[in-house]
């Protein structure tokens, strides 16, 4: 069906936009309508049409869970301070910076006047995950929703939190190694065959140090196009082997057994599943639907498996605890205090300790890490850079001094 751009004004006068599929521009205005808006336009929603009415280059930016943590948050501020839900839906429309997330709330708006909840309207966006949306559908249905927003918004923040030390810690690393290696293809492949044609014209021959690297200059010359179409293959098939649901299992599998970063990586998936679960159980959601909204939060699919696992198996009344506890999988406290939590009827507050012990192990974790990672990239840059110059100088002083002649 075709998109209309609408203009509408909601019951409290607010002026809001957006496009609905509908098999004509009157089916759209009708339908407007029926949710109780004042259609002010309603248009077939073409490229040149959007442009004209409002399009600006934020709209180029894609939703960061930043975004939605900052606009969770303001929800939740907004409704303890005793505003309803859709006034402070619109507040928050209006004051979100990017203008792809500035459409949702629009959206969300529409839909809420319309007659779904707020978890529904929430649940046609895929910017919302589905811890969220479950979070919210209980916040409505208990009343609590601005604490359960918050709530929502912390576990966002702390995911993202995991997430962002990982990477930073690799990518120091990986951006000085790759800025060093390629200073020295630039020597080898730029600078040095030219001064290896000066001495040649001077009759000197290069010291042998250095002729192994134009050797391997020579090669990769040669053989430049046969090594880039490897490389590419190989990097295809790694993209291909990671997209296929079972080479992704096997490849997360094998991440987590790494040494230290294995360790790290199990850390930071026990303390994301611990904050998850911990949020949804203490929020009200059954224990078998926060087993599965936590699963599908879960970035290592060997993770995720095992919690998949341990959801089929206490559907059948084993416990917890047992099915969690599984080798290379989540740290070994993990399923020790889920047996303590579910003995004692405490799980949900058991596993805010556990996420907040594994929280700051990872912290810790990460320190090491960047402690150990420095000094080895450091000696590797060193040799890889100092061995290319030393090449380079004393190619140099061949061509200065004597002797050394070719004949």
């Amino acid at each position: 069906m075709p998109a209309f751009l609408y203009h509408v004004r909601d019951a409290s006068g607010a002026r809001l936009s957006g496009t609905l599929e509908s098999a004509s521009s009157a089916a759209a205005a009708s339908d407007l309508r029926g949710r109780g808006m004042v259609v002010l336009s309603v248009e077939e929603a073409q490229e040149g049409t959007i442009r004209s009415r409002g399009w600006a280059p934020s709209e180029l930016l894609w939703i960061r869970s930043l975004d939605i943590e900052i606009s969770l948050y303001q929800l939740a501020t907004l409704l303890r301070s005793g505003l309803t839900l859709l006034s402070a839906l619109r507040l928050v429309a209006e004051q979100a910076e990017r203008g792809r997330l500035r459409r949702v709330w629009e959206e969300v708006v529409i839909d809420v006047e319309g007659g779904r909840t707020f978890a529904e309207a929430l649940a046609q966006h895929r910017c919302f995950n589905r811890l969220v949306v479950q979070l919210v559908s209980v916040g409505e249905q208990t009343g609590h929703l601005g604490p359960v927003l918050e709530r929502a918004a912390v576990v966002l923040e702390k995911k993202r939190t995991l997430r962002a030390g990982l990477l930073t810690t690799l990518m120091y690393p990986t951006i000085v190694f790759l800025l060093a290696i390629g200073l020295a293809v630039f020597m080898v492949i730029g600078v040095l065959p030219k001064l290896q044609v000066f001495l040649r014209a001077m009759g000197k021959k290069l010291p042998p140090m250095t002729q192994r690297l134009l050797d391997l200059s020579d090669w990769v010359q040669i053989n430049g196009i046969t090594t880039v179409i490897v490389s590419v293959t190989l990097l295809i098939a790694l993209v291909m082997l990671f997209l296929w649901p079972a080479g992704r299992a096997m490849i997360d599998a094998l991440a987590l057994r790494l040494p230290l970063l294995g360790k790290a990586l199990r850390t930071a998936g026990t303390a994301m599943f611990a904050t998850s679960f911990s949020a949804l159980l203490s929020s009200g959601v059954t224990l078998i639907e926060a087993l599965r909204v936590s699963e599908r939060l879960m970035g290592n699919r060997r993770l995720s498996a095992i919690v998949t696992t341990a959801r089929e198996q206490v559907m059948q009344g084993e416990p917890l605890a047992r099915h969690l506890d599984r080798k290379h999988g989540f740290m070994p406290m993990l399923p020790r205090m889920v047996a303590v939590g579910e003995s004692s009827g405490t799980l949900d507050t058991v596993l805010d300790e556990v996420a907040r012990f594994h929280e700051a192990q990872l912290d810790r974790l990460i320190k090491r890490l960047s402690a150990l990672i420095e000094p080895v990239v450091i000696v590797t840059v060193g040799t890889v850079v100092g061995y290319v110059y030393i090449s380079f100088f004393m190619a140099l002083f061949a061509a200065s001094g004597p002797g050394n002649n070719l004949h």
